[in-house]
């Protein structure tokens, strides 16, 4: 995926396809080939699939936080010059969503949520990666999923390698305090936008009943379960993913 990223100015992208845009929001340590299922599939749907890489390491410490976050989203949206999107989002990038959502209803046609933070948070708070400690990051990374199968040598690799870059490690705890700022408890119920949100039943970073929780809250909102799943549904389990999601975005008429 790498090689097909667009650069124009700050922005770096991924972009596949013709059709109502679905701007996809990566999470803190995941990948934008995280969503190569969905990438696959919409486009051939009639959508256009949007990947930007969101600064995430790269910004000021000061716009190290899910507002500035939330508002580079809503920039890049005016840059394309798109009026309304879908925005889909994983863990950290669910969270962005949700606050985008809140702050730029104008910009929302719908939003697709999986394993957000944003109502619990140890989702970061008590995975902080020690550096040096190969072993206990694997372990970490496995946690991520119901089939430890799934986090590949690579991918503990690349999350090593970030726990032991002391900037990045800074910019990460960053983050997870600005989640804990950014608890979205008290905002969902005046957020009335579309939510499809899709939880695997066996996800130990954000556990099932924070999925409820959401599903409570948010006013507009429908819950689906993957079973034997964990935290990135739509890497374990991108089939069952992409075909819940595309039936609500048809059910939704978007």
């Amino acid at each position: 995926m790498e090689e097909q990223l667009k650069k124009e100015g700050k922005y770096k992208y991924l972009e596949i396809g013709e059709g109502i845009p679905i701007i996809i929001l990566h999470g803190l340590m995941g990948g934008l080939s995280n969503f190569d299922g969905v990438a696959n599939y919409f486009p051939e749907k009639g959508y256009k699939i949007v990947i930007p890489e969101l600064p995430i390491y790269t910004q000021n410490i000061l716009k190290t936080n899910v507002k500035a976050f939330a508002k580079y989203v809503k920039d890049f949206i005016t840059y394309k010059g798109y009026d309304r999107v879908i925005l889909l989002g994983n863990s950290l990038g669910g969270h962005i969503g949700l606050y985008h959502t809140k702050m730029y209803p104008e910009k929302m046609l719908g939003l697709i949520i999986t394993g957000s933070s944003g109502l619990y948070e140890s989702a970061m708070g008590d995975s902080y990666p020690r550096r040096g400690d190969y072993e206990y990051i694997k372990k970490k990374a496995e946690d991520v999923f119901y089939d430890p199968a799934i986090a590949t040598k690579e991918i503990i690799d690349e999350v090593y390698t970030m726990a032991n870059d002391r900037i990045k490690l800074i910019k990460t705890l960053t983050i997870a305090k600005s989640a804990i700022r950014h608890n979205m408890a008290k905002d969902l119920a005046k957020m009335h936008v579309p939510t499809c949100i899709i939880w695997g039943k066996n996800d130990k970073v954000t556990p099932p009943d924070v999925a409820e929780e959401f599903h409570r809250l948010l006013p507009n909102s429908d819950l689906y379960w993957i079973d034997k799943c964990g935290h990135a549904a739509m890497m374990e389990h991108p089939d069952e993913f992409n075909e819940i999601m595309y039936a609500w975005l048809k059910k939704s008429n978007l």
